[in-house]
């Protein structure tokens, strides 16, 4: 035999005692609840507020707005990179329609 089909039936039969050794242990995980910490910060109120509650409470807090910078830089470009980010990066499924009322929000409101 040569040494590559040596090695092949060693290997297979390695793997094949692993798969016999194998004992199940048949634990399964109990279901964990866990009480949630009250929200600390709530959206300001302003046009389309709701429309960000319905998109942006999905995955974040307001905190996670509340504390992105602030001034005179941090307008409407910063808004619509932020939230082309959480759509390109994070996968969030805002509609497309939804997507301007979100930015204008933020930059009226913060």
């Amino acid at each position: 035999m040569t040494r590559s089909v040596v090695l092949t039936l060693a290997t297979g039969i390695g793997l094949a005692a692993s798969a016999c050794a194998y004992e199940s242990t048949g634990a399964i995980a109990e279901p964990l609840s866990y009480k949630l910490p009250r929200e600390t910060i709530e959206f300001k109120p302003g046009l389309n507020v709701d429309v960000v509650k319905n998109n942006c409470l999905a995955c974040h807090s307001a905190d996670y707005i509340a504390t992105q910078p602030r001034g005179p830089k941090f307008k409407k470009d910063f808004w619509q990179a932020e939230v082309n980010k959480m759509i390109k990066v994070y996968g969030a499924q805002i509609d497309e329609t939804d997507i301007s009322k979100i930015v204008d929000y933020l930059t009226a409101t913060y």
